[in-house]
Protein backbone atom coordinates (compact mmCIF):
# COMPACT_ATOMS: atom_id res chain seq x y z
CA UNK A 1 0.00 0.00 0.00
CA UNK A 2 2.06 2.95 1.31
CA UNK A 3 5.33 2.96 3.24
CA UNK A 4 7.40 5.77 4.73
CA UNK A 5 10.24 6.72 2.39
CA UNK A 6 11.72 10.04 3.49
CA UNK A 7 11.40 12.83 6.06
CA UNK A 8 12.45 16.36 5.15
CA UNK A 9 13.33 18.69 8.01
CA UNK A 10 14.20 22.31 7.47
CA UNK A 11 11.07 24.25 8.35
CA UNK A 12 11.45 26.09 11.63
CA UNK A 13 7.73 26.42 12.33
CA UNK A 14 4.44 24.58 11.59
CA UNK A 15 3.70 23.93 7.91
CA UNK A 16 0.17 24.46 6.55
CA UNK A 17 0.36 24.25 2.75
CA UNK A 18 1.64 21.99 -0.04
CA UNK A 19 1.40 22.17 -3.84
CA UNK A 20 2.81 20.26 -6.79
CA UNK A 21 4.76 22.03 -9.52
CA UNK A 22 3.98 21.71 -13.24
CA UNK A 23 7.49 20.28 -13.43
CA UNK A 24 7.52 16.54 -12.67
CA UNK A 25 8.94 15.60 -9.28
CA UNK A 26 8.92 19.10 -7.78
CA UNK A 27 6.65 20.31 -4.98
CA UNK A 28 6.40 23.26 -2.59
CA UNK A 29 5.68 23.70 1.10
CA UNK A 30 4.97 26.78 3.22
CA UNK A 31 3.68 27.76 6.63
CA UNK A 32 4.79 29.86 9.56
CA UNK A 33 8.27 30.44 8.07
CA UNK A 34 9.08 33.45 5.95
CA UNK A 35 9.34 31.61 2.64
CA UNK A 36 7.97 29.04 0.19
CA UNK A 37 10.28 26.01 -0.02
CA UNK A 38 10.97 23.93 -3.15
CA UNK A 39 11.69 20.18 -2.82
CA UNK A 40 12.65 17.46 -5.32
CA UNK A 41 11.14 13.96 -5.32
CA UNK A 42 13.81 12.83 -7.80
CA UNK A 43 16.74 13.64 -5.52
CA UNK A 44 14.67 13.47 -2.30
CA UNK A 45 16.23 16.73 -1.19
CA UNK A 46 15.72 20.41 -0.45
CA UNK A 47 16.15 22.56 -3.57
CA UNK A 48 15.77 26.19 -2.47
CA UNK A 49 13.63 28.80 -0.80
CA UNK A 50 11.62 29.78 -3.86
CA UNK A 51 10.22 33.08 -2.66
CA UNK A 52 9.93 35.16 0.50
CA UNK A 53 6.54 35.89 2.08
CA UNK A 54 5.41 38.67 4.37
CA UNK A 55 3.20 36.60 6.70
CA UNK A 56 2.30 32.96 7.42
CA UNK A 57 1.09 30.95 4.40
CA UNK A 58 -2.16 29.00 4.81
CA UNK A 59 -2.73 27.98 1.17
CA UNK A 60 -0.78 27.19 -1.99
CA UNK A 61 -2.23 26.51 -5.43
CA UNK A 62 -0.34 25.79 -8.64
CA UNK A 63 -1.85 26.44 -12.07
CA UNK A 64 -0.38 27.00 -15.51
CA UNK A 65 3.19 27.80 -14.44
CA UNK A 66 2.06 30.08 -11.65
CA UNK A 67 2.03 29.50 -7.91
CA UNK A 68 -0.65 31.28 -5.86
CA UNK A 69 0.26 31.92 -2.24
CA UNK A 70 -2.49 32.79 0.26
CA UNK A 71 -1.35 34.51 3.44
CA UNK A 72 -2.51 35.13 6.99
CA UNK A 73 -2.49 38.86 6.19
CA UNK A 74 -5.35 38.35 3.69
CA UNK A 75 -3.08 39.01 0.69
CA UNK A 76 -2.13 36.58 -2.05
CA UNK A 77 1.02 36.58 -4.17
CA UNK A 78 1.57 35.13 -7.64
CA UNK A 79 4.95 33.58 -8.50
CA UNK A 80 5.51 33.13 -12.25
CA UNK A 81 7.75 30.13 -13.06
CA UNK A 82 8.47 31.35 -16.59
CA UNK A 83 9.66 34.77 -15.40
CA UNK A 84 11.00 33.34 -12.11
CA UNK A 85 9.60 36.24 -10.13
CA UNK A 86 6.60 37.43 -8.14
CA UNK A 87 4.33 39.09 -10.72
CA UNK A 88 1.50 40.21 -8.41
CA UNK A 89 0.58 40.75 -4.79
CA UNK A 90 -3.05 41.52 -4.04
CA UNK A 91 -4.58 42.60 -0.73
CA UNK A 92 -7.60 40.37 -1.22
CA UNK A 93 -9.25 40.00 2.20
CA UNK A 94 -9.18 41.79 5.56
CA UNK A 95 -8.50 38.46 7.31
CA UNK A 96 -6.47 35.27 6.50
CA UNK A 97 -6.93 33.37 3.22
CA UNK A 98 -7.50 29.66 3.86
CA UNK A 99 -8.11 28.34 0.36
CA UNK A 100 -7.32 29.23 -3.26
CA UNK A 101 -8.78 27.46 -6.32
CA UNK A 102 -8.78 28.02 -10.08
CA UNK A 103 -11.87 27.65 -12.28
CA UNK A 104 -10.10 26.66 -15.50
CA UNK A 105 -13.15 26.94 -17.77
CA UNK A 106 -13.73 30.55 -16.68
CA UNK A 107 -10.08 31.59 -16.28
CA UNK A 108 -10.88 32.74 -12.77
CA UNK A 109 -9.13 32.51 -9.42
CA UNK A 110 -11.13 32.16 -6.19
CA UNK A 111 -9.95 33.10 -2.70
CA UNK A 112 -11.73 32.60 0.61
CA UNK A 113 -11.01 32.61 4.30
CA UNK A 114 -11.75 33.94 7.72
CA UNK A 115 -13.98 36.84 6.66
CA UNK A 116 -16.52 34.43 5.09
CA UNK A 117 -16.41 36.09 1.68
CA UNK A 118 -15.30 34.62 -1.65
CA UNK A 119 -13.48 36.86 -4.09
CA UNK A 120 -13.31 36.09 -7.82
CA UNK A 121 -10.22 37.30 -9.71
CA UNK A 122 -9.26 37.41 -13.38
CA UNK A 123 -6.30 35.15 -14.18
CA UNK A 124 -5.28 37.61 -16.90
CA UNK A 125 -4.49 40.63 -14.73
CA UNK A 126 -5.61 39.57 -11.19
CA UNK A 127 -8.27 42.26 -11.11
CA UNK A 128 -11.35 41.61 -8.96
CA UNK A 129 -14.40 40.45 -10.93
CA UNK A 130 -16.90 39.69 -8.21
CA UNK A 131 -17.23 39.13 -4.45
CA UNK A 132 -19.96 37.42 -2.46
CA UNK A 133 -20.58 36.52 1.17
CA UNK A 134 -20.88 32.75 1.71
CA UNK A 135 -21.01 32.80 5.52
CA UNK A 136 -20.75 35.23 8.42
CA UNK A 137 -17.93 33.20 9.93
CA UNK A 138 -14.92 31.50 8.39
CA UNK A 139 -15.00 29.58 5.11
CA UNK A 140 -12.25 27.01 5.70
CA UNK A 141 -12.23 25.14 2.38
CA UNK A 142 -13.75 24.81 -1.08
CA UNK A 143 -14.00 22.11 -3.73
CA UNK A 144 -14.88 22.42 -7.41
CA UNK A 145 -16.87 19.67 -9.13
CA UNK A 146 -14.98 17.83 -11.91
CA UNK A 147 -17.26 19.29 -14.61
CA UNK A 148 -16.80 22.78 -13.11
CA UNK A 149 -20.53 23.44 -12.78
CA UNK A 150 -20.62 23.63 -8.98
CA UNK A 151 -18.47 24.64 -6.05
CA UNK A 152 -18.88 23.57 -2.42
CA UNK A 153 -17.76 25.66 0.56
CA UNK A 154 -17.03 24.29 4.03
CA UNK A 155 -18.08 26.76 6.70
CA UNK A 156 -17.43 27.38 10.39
CA UNK A 157 -21.19 27.35 11.09
CA UNK A 158 -21.21 23.55 10.40
CA UNK A 159 -22.81 23.98 6.97
CA UNK A 160 -21.71 23.14 3.43
CA UNK A 161 -22.97 25.62 0.88
CA UNK A 162 -23.06 24.59 -2.77
CA UNK A 163 -23.03 27.31 -5.44
CA UNK A 164 -23.51 27.28 -9.20
CA UNK A 165 -20.23 28.23 -10.86
CA UNK A 166 -21.95 29.82 -13.88
CA UNK A 167 -23.31 32.77 -11.89
CA UNK A 168 -22.20 32.11 -8.28
CA UNK A 169 -25.78 31.65 -7.11
CA UNK A 170 -26.54 29.50 -4.06
CA UNK A 171 -27.87 26.09 -5.09
CA UNK A 172 -28.06 24.09 -1.88
CA UNK A 173 -27.16 24.08 1.80
CA UNK A 174 -26.08 20.78 3.36
CA UNK A 175 -26.55 20.31 7.09
CA UNK A 176 -25.28 17.25 8.92
CA UNK A 177 -21.97 18.01 10.61
CA UNK A 178 -22.11 19.11 14.25
CA UNK A 179 -18.92 21.23 14.11
CA UNK A 180 -17.10 23.39 11.49
CA UNK A 181 -16.49 21.82 8.06
CA UNK A 182 -12.74 21.72 7.44
CA UNK A 183 -12.25 19.61 4.28
CA UNK A 184 -14.07 18.85 1.03
CA UNK A 185 -13.37 16.77 -2.09
CA UNK A 186 -15.39 15.69 -5.13
CA UNK A 187 -14.91 12.18 -6.48
CA UNK A 188 -12.91 12.49 -9.76
CA UNK A 189 -15.91 11.32 -11.81
CA UNK A 190 -18.37 13.47 -9.87
CA UNK A 191 -20.21 10.55 -8.22
CA UNK A 192 -20.18 12.10 -4.78
CA UNK A 193 -18.81 14.82 -2.52
CA UNK A 194 -16.94 13.97 0.69
CA UNK A 195 -16.85 16.37 3.62
CA UNK A 196 -14.69 16.25 6.74
CA UNK A 197 -15.15 18.23 9.91
CA UNK A 198 -13.93 19.18 13.34
CA UNK A 199 -16.45 16.55 14.51
CA UNK A 200 -13.97 13.92 13.11
CA UNK A 201 -16.59 12.49 10.77
CA UNK A 202 -16.59 11.96 7.02
CA UNK A 203 -19.89 12.46 5.20
CA UNK A 204 -20.57 11.03 1.73
CA UNK A 205 -23.04 13.09 -0.33
CA UNK A 206 -24.34 11.37 -3.47
CA UNK A 207 -24.67 13.49 -6.59
CA UNK A 208 -26.45 15.09 -8.35
CA UNK A 209 -28.84 15.70 -5.44
CA UNK A 210 -26.34 15.83 -2.55
CA UNK A 211 -28.22 13.18 -0.60
CA UNK A 212 -26.37 12.04 2.52
CA UNK A 213 -25.41 8.43 1.78
CA UNK A 214 -23.00 7.60 4.58
CA UNK A 215 -21.44 8.90 7.79
CA UNK A 216 -18.07 7.52 8.88
CA UNK A 217 -16.42 8.08 12.25
CA UNK A 218 -13.07 8.44 10.54
CA UNK A 219 -10.66 10.07 13.00
CA UNK A 220 -10.32 11.11 16.64
CA UNK A 221 -10.10 14.86 15.93
CA UNK A 222 -10.46 17.41 13.10
CA UNK A 223 -10.11 16.12 9.50
CA UNK A 224 -7.97 18.68 7.69
CA UNK A 225 -7.67 17.11 4.24
CA UNK A 226 -9.32 14.70 1.81
CA UNK A 227 -7.40 13.89 -1.39
CA UNK A 228 -8.21 11.39 -4.13
CA UNK A 229 -5.43 9.42 -5.79
CA UNK A 230 -4.93 10.63 -9.40
CA UNK A 231 -5.57 7.20 -10.98
CA UNK A 232 -6.36 4.54 -8.34
CA UNK A 233 -9.70 4.11 -6.48
CA UNK A 234 -8.44 5.43 -3.14
CA UNK A 235 -8.55 8.61 -1.15
CA UNK A 236 -6.48 9.76 1.81
CA UNK A 237 -7.51 11.79 4.86
CA UNK A 238 -5.29 13.61 7.35
CA UNK A 239 -6.16 14.74 10.82
CA UNK A 240 -5.31 16.64 13.95
CA UNK A 241 -5.06 13.16 15.55
CA UNK A 242 -1.58 12.76 13.89
CA UNK A 243 -2.71 10.05 11.47
CA UNK A 244 -3.23 9.65 7.73
CA UNK A 245 -5.83 7.11 6.64
CA UNK A 246 -6.22 5.51 3.21
CA UNK A 247 -9.75 4.58 2.16
CA UNK A 248 -11.36 2.58 -0.64
CA UNK A 249 -13.22 5.12 -2.80
CA UNK A 250 -15.87 2.56 -3.82
CA UNK A 251 -16.95 1.02 -0.50
CA UNK A 252 -15.34 3.48 1.97
CA UNK A 253 -13.51 0.71 3.83
CA UNK A 254 -10.36 1.68 5.72
CA UNK A 255 -7.29 0.24 3.95
CA UNK A 256 -4.31 1.60 5.87
CA UNK A 257 -3.35 3.85 8.78
CA UNK A 258 -0.11 5.81 8.55
CA UNK A 259 0.96 6.92 12.03
CA UNK A 260 3.77 6.60 14.54
CA UNK A 261 1.76 4.02 16.49
CA UNK A 262 0.82 1.88 13.50
CA UNK A 263 3.97 1.88 11.36
CA UNK A 264 6.79 3.29 13.45
CA UNK A 265 7.06 6.39 11.28
CA UNK A 266 4.69 9.30 11.23
CA UNK A 267 3.95 12.80 12.41
CA UNK A 268 4.15 13.71 16.09
CA UNK A 269 1.64 16.56 15.82
CA UNK A 270 -1.40 17.61 13.77
CA UNK A 271 -1.20 16.78 10.03
CA UNK A 272 -2.32 19.96 8.29
CA UNK A 273 -1.91 19.09 4.61
CA UNK A 274 -1.51 16.10 2.29
CA UNK A 275 -1.17 15.88 -1.50
CA UNK A 276 -0.46 13.10 -3.99
CA UNK A 277 2.47 13.60 -6.34
CA UNK A 278 1.36 14.23 -9.92
CA UNK A 279 2.35 10.72 -11.01
CA UNK A 280 0.59 9.17 -8.01
CA UNK A 281 3.72 7.39 -6.76
CA UNK A 282 3.96 9.36 -3.53
CA UNK A 283 1.78 10.83 -0.83
CA UNK A 284 3.29 13.97 0.73
CA UNK A 285 2.29 15.09 4.23
CA UNK A 286 3.16 17.95 6.58
CA UNK A 287 2.00 19.59 9.77
CA UNK A 288 2.67 21.16 13.13
CA UNK A 289 5.80 19.04 13.74
CA UNK A 290 7.55 21.08 11.00
CA UNK A 291 8.35 17.95 9.00
CA UNK A 292 7.51 17.07 5.41
CA UNK A 293 7.10 13.31 4.92
CA UNK A 294 7.12 11.25 1.74
CA UNK A 295 5.13 7.99 1.59
CA UNK A 296 5.77 5.66 -1.35
CA UNK A 297 3.08 3.59 -3.04
CA UNK A 298 4.14 -0.06 -3.05
CA UNK A 299 3.34 -2.38 -5.96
Amino acid sequence: MLKHLQTFSGHQNPVYALANSDKEGIFFSAGNDKGVVEWSLKTMAFVMVKMPVQSSVYSLHNHNNQLFVGERSGAFSVFDFIKQEIVARVNAHPKPIFDIQVVKSKNELLTTGEDGSVAVWSLKDFSEIYRFQVAYGMVRCMAISPDETEIAFGCKDHLIRVYNLADYSLKQTLESHSLPVTSLAYHPTGKYLISGSRDAQLKIWNLPNYELAETISAHMFTIYNIVFHPTLPYFATSSQDKSIKIWDAENFKLCKILSLEKCGNGHSHSINKIIWSKDGKYLISTGDDRKVMIWELED
